[in-house]
């Protein structure tokens, strides 16, 4: 992607006023500064005067201003001090009453905190979160799972992360790069790749390419395991031994019980497949025969007592 000429761009003198800070390794700070980039990522974002917008690490405030410039109100939520209080005078003390600055980590806020619940009064729906953010890499993973805890009052999310984890969060079934958090982020939300972005993009460059992506939780799933947290288990455990067919994961795991031929075929699966192979309804088929194995030895080893 080409890089802009930002000193023409009316975005330039917003990303001049920072430019004296200087990135902390240990936040994963790489600050996006190419305004023709800024554009794209709003743009893509679609958002409405009313929205409840919220921004994880704004940072020196590259998407935050254009992004305000488009909704009444808006909360940002930065881990680092000098950043959060640079944001403070150069944004909140100006002409945006509603800009809301909260000085903490965001893998450990309540996000269900900022969620506008409905007015039975005046017959108002609530308003879901739409959150954004250009994630520090080194919690970004983590993030994204800490998030999917709070599914129920998000519309949807938009993160620029690492291409290849983005392509992995948007992979197909069948493709080299579909894993674990492919299945995971499926199961919640619709996935969709939006746009890459070039090291250039960012002061200092990162040594990866970045992508722009968007999550929109389900609002009803299309499928449903029947213990989610042991849905998580059978794709990580199977994922962990993705070269192995499921009948040999099966047997040799110590964390789920052996599965027979007869078990795999009763959910239409295969157990010479393997993990790549199945789609999340196929996952959720899995975990929920594992569930029902579970239980049934359960209540054999109380029988027994």
């Amino acid at each position: 992607m080409t890089q802009s000429n930002s000193s023409k761009h009316p975005l330039h003198g917003t990303l001049q006023k920072a430019a004296k800070h200087q990135p902390r390794k240990r936040f994963g700070q790489n600050f996006l500064h190419d305004a023709s980039v800024i554009s794209q990522i709003v743009d893509s974002i679609g958002l409405n005067k009313d929205d409840n917008l919220v921004e994880i690490g704004p940072g020196m405030g590259a998407l935050t201003e254009p992004l305000l410039e488009q909704v009444d109100a808006m909360t940002v939520i930065e881990l680092d001090r000098d950043l959060a209080s640079s944001l403070r005078i150069r944004i909140g003390a100006n002409s945006h009453p509603n800009f809301n600055i909260i000085n903490t980590n965001a893998m450990h806020f309540d996000y269900s905190s900022l969620y506008q619940q409905p007015d039975a009064e005046q017959s108002t729906a609530g308003k879901k979160l739409r959150i954004v953010g250009n994630l520090p890499y080194n919690i970004s993973t983590p993030l994204l799972f800490t998030l999917l805890d709070y599914a129920d009052i998000i519309e949807d999310m938009h993160f620029m992360l690492q291409k290849e984890v983005v392509e992995r969060i948007t992979a197909e079934v069948g493709s080299k790069i579909y894993g674990r958090l492919s299945v995971i982020m499926q199961y919640f939300c619709e996935t969709e790749y939006l746009l890459t972005v070039p090291r250039g993009a960012f002061n200092p460059p990162p040594k990866v390419t970045s992508a722009v992506f968007r999550l929109r939780p389900h609002q009803q799933k299309p499928v449903v395991a029947e213990d989610e947290k042991l849905f998580a288990l059978v794709v990580r455990e199977t994922f962990n031994h993705r070269r192995k067919t499921l009948r040999a994961i099966f047997k040799q795991s110590s964390l789920m019980p052996t599965l027979t031929d007869a078990d795999f075929e009763s959910i239409g699966i295969s157990s010479s497949a393997r993990p790549e192979t199945l789609d999340v309804k196929d996952f959720v088929a899995l975990s929920n025969v594992v569930n029902i194995k579970q239980q049934q030895q359960a209540e054999e080893d109380n029988q027994s007592e």
